[in-house]
């Protein structure tokens, strides 16, 4: 089985909406063209490519979807050509049947589901509408770093407690769900104060799944201290080696208190078109309509027709050969697996995670080598560390101590964090065999080629991030 079997560039059901590079379907265009105009290898799931002409690229979303999809780049075909505050009707209704189902709930799409500008936006009206100045926020560490900020904005004062790594074994891989909550110290951080918490899971950057007793035990303190939760659940669908996502909201108890919350560009790729949503019962969901109407007001139409029509789709196909939910974790994993293995090669030492596309890997024998890489003393090694690695090495990753607050970032800081979401333009996947007439750079071809494993994401000043 070739590399291009192995690793196969899965297409969304939204960037299945393409159209010939010569000839756009539809005058909306939602981004630059992609610096190559080189065809993409055709995916072995029929379905994604039963349209397809040569020269088409899932790398170019137009709203032109295929038949299947239905129309999406006209309102006029829609029958919903007006504003609709709180969400494209037909989005709504999906969405609410969808996740209904997931969180043991009947949705009602106009008083259960907000749709926002990404995840981002359900956030922020979140905070907006519920955190009050002097409220505490338990953020768990490491955490999105927009949780604190928008705290902050809102008046309100963070309070932190950190996953901890369990010890292993020498030469044992470490896994994210070996990161754990300390159950004492977590209660301790609930106070007459606290007006919610912020749970992330899967979680970035970590990739860790909360169990169910974990999820059990915040849902306890949440209901003994008559706390909010603030579910951002963004990588619910992206999910590896068996293991199952659930929601805090199913659980008993916490639906009157949750909001979860997702995004249309994490579960189908297509980040740029800011597409997310908040689902939640309507004492709470209500305070976020009046933030999100008095001040974004309505998300584009054409986003949101392109989303409700591929969870549609897929809602139909959930489960079948070729159904993009299934197809793209299996993708993922593939990728995971490689990374993990081409990061052991050069010395590191990857955390596995079981959900979202990134992964850190601990870099404590390089601190030990190298402890004096150039940078303000007070800086933590991470940072001094993957400016190292841009300069030296032409690669790009991200500290993970900026994933901390400030009091506990030395205690972290010998981390950093890849992204393996993308695939290798060359080989349709990482395959160490197509590197082997390329010259080598020193520890490993990991390091410095162009076709490395590493080079998964998007340049940034010359380097690439992984």
């Amino acid at each position: 089985m070739g590399p291009s079997q192995r690793f196969l560039p899965i297409v969304s059901p939204i960037q299945n909406c393409v159209g010939p590079s010569a000839e756009l379907r539809t005058s909306c265009w939602l981004g630059p063209l992609p610096l190559s105009s080189a065809p993409e290898e055709k995916v072995a799931v029929p379905w994604l490519w039963e349209h397809a002409q040569e020269g088409w690229s899932p790398a170019r979303p137009v709203l032109a979807p295929h038949s299947h999809h239905g129309q999406t780049a006209a309102c006029s075909k829609t029958g919903w050509s007006g504003i609709q505050p709180l969400g494209y009707p037909p989005l709504t209704k999906i969405l609410a049947s969808f996740f209904g189902k997931l969180l043991g709930q009947e949705l009602d799409p106009l008083k259960n589901v907000l749709v926002t500008v990404g995840a981002y936006g359900a956030l922020f009206t979140a905070f907006q509408a519920l955190v009050d100045e002097g409220d505490e926020v338990i953020i768990i560490e490491p955490f999105f770093d927009c949780y604190e900020s928008m705290t902050l904005m809102a008046r309100g004062r963070p309070v932190f407690v950190s996953l901890k790594p369990s010890p292993t074994g020498d030469g044992e891989l470490d896994f994210s769900s070996n990161w754990q909550l300390d159950p004492t110290e977590l209660a301790s951080k609930f106070t007459s104060r606290t007006k919610a918490l912020v749970l992330n899971t899967p979680n970035n950057p970590l990739g860790k799944v909360f169990s169910k007793a974990e999820l059990e035990l915040v849902a306890s303190l949440c209901q003994q201290h008559d706390v909010l939760c603030f579910a951002d659940e963004v990588y619910q669908l992206l999910v590896y080696d068996g293991v199952q996502h659930i929601s805090i909201a199913s659980l008993p108890g916490m639906w009157d208190r949750t909001l979860t919350i997702g995004s249309a560009g994490k579960i189908f790729g297509a980040t740029g078109w800011k597409v997310g949503w908040a689902l939640g019962p309507n004492h709470i969901l209500r305070h976020l309509q009046t933030v999100h109407q008095n001040s974004i007001f309505h998300c584009p139409t054409q986003a949101q027709a392109a989303v409700a029509k591929s969870f549609e789709w897929e809602q139909l196909h959930m489960g079948q050969p070729g159904s993009y939910f299934e197809e793209f974790p299996k993708a993922m994993q593939r990728n995971r697996d490689h990374m993990t293995h081409s990061l052991q090669t050069v010395g590191l030492k990857p955390v596995v995670p079981h959900g979202g596309y990134f992964l850190i890997a601990d870099i404590s024998d390089f601190k030990s080598k190298m402890p004096d890489l150039p940078g303000a003393a007070e800086e933590p090694y991470d940072r001094r560390f993957v400016k190292w690695m841009i300069i030296n090495k032409g690669l790009m990753a991200i500290p993970v101590s900026i994933f901390y607050s400030v009091p506990h970032q030395k205690d972290f800081d010998h981390y950093i964090r890849f992204c393996f979401v993308k695939l290798s333009p060359h080989s349709g996947g990482w395959d160490c065999s197509v590197t082997q007439d390329v010259p080598r750079k020193s520890p490993s071809w990991c390091w410095g080629s162009q076709q490395s494993p590493l080079s998964a994401c998007a340049p940034v000043s010359g380097a690439k991030e992984a």
